[in-house]
């Protein structure tokens, strides 16, 4: 069983058998999650882009725990001329690790990095299939991204104005065709507030899917 804790905005922890990935680990001034960053514990850190509340407190907890930074080039770059170990990806790659394989996916939006695109991930997690979306308005190959993976969880932004909101996401799970999904990327700051009830009817009601939702710093086991 593989243990998901939401920590709030797009900060996500997957843990089995002692080996955990952290997923944009935005713990410091975090308004949804009070977690002491130097508390947090984890093998391998995944880093969609490098605005401030998604690279968050990767270079410190990386730095203090030897986790590997799997990123895009130039955000894995950075991170190891900071003194980070890291292992540099880009669009449209895959790579074997002992745990399964990481895919970088495109996402469409600003990467916080001069020269750098943001991106999402697709996670062979001890064969468990998660689709992080990252920061990420609606594309059309998305389709093509639920037809090579047969995904089993896909975590959705659904807090516009920077992302994807409530009906982009459904049209999102309706391409992906995930047999769950997890909304994350919403009422961490009054901008992105939504109803994630409002989503989980909708999607439930156009999709075969289901939608979990996760509160923040709550764990569920996948």
């Amino acid at each position: 069983m593989i243990k998901l804790k939401y920590n709030g905005h797009a900060n996500i922890s997957l843990t089995k058998d002692n080996v955990t990935i952290l997923i944009d680990p935005f713990f410091s001034n975090n308004p949804v999650n009070k977690t002491n960053p130097n508390k947090v514990d984890c093998d391998y850190i995944l880093v969609s882009h490098a605005h401030f509340d998604h690279i968050g407190d990767a270079i410190d907890i990386s730095k203090r725990t030897g986790a590997t930074i799997i990123s895009t080039a130039e955000i894995a770059n950075m991170v190891e001329e900071k003194g980070c170990k890291s292992h540099s990806m880009n669009i449209g790659g895959k790579y074997n690790f002992d745990f399964g394989y990481i895919k970088v996916t495109q996402a469409i939006h600003s990467a916080g990095i001069e020269g750098g695109l943001a991106c999402g991930f697709i996670i062979d997690f001890y064969g468990t299939i998660i689709y992080f979306a990252g920061d990420t308005a609606l594309f059309g190959d998305m389709e093509l991204i639920g037809r090579m993976n047969d995904i089993d969880y896909a975590l959705l932004p659904i807090g516009d104005n920077f992302t994807m909101g409530i009906e982009e996401a459904l049209e999102a799970t309706k391409m992906l065709k995930p047999k769950f999904v997890i909304p994350i990327h919403y009422d961490t700051w009054p901008l992105i507030a939504t109803s994630s009830r409002d989503f989980k009817e909708l999607v439930e009601k156009n999709c075969d899917a289901k939608v979990k939702i996760v509160n923040f710093n709550e764990s569920i086991d996948i």
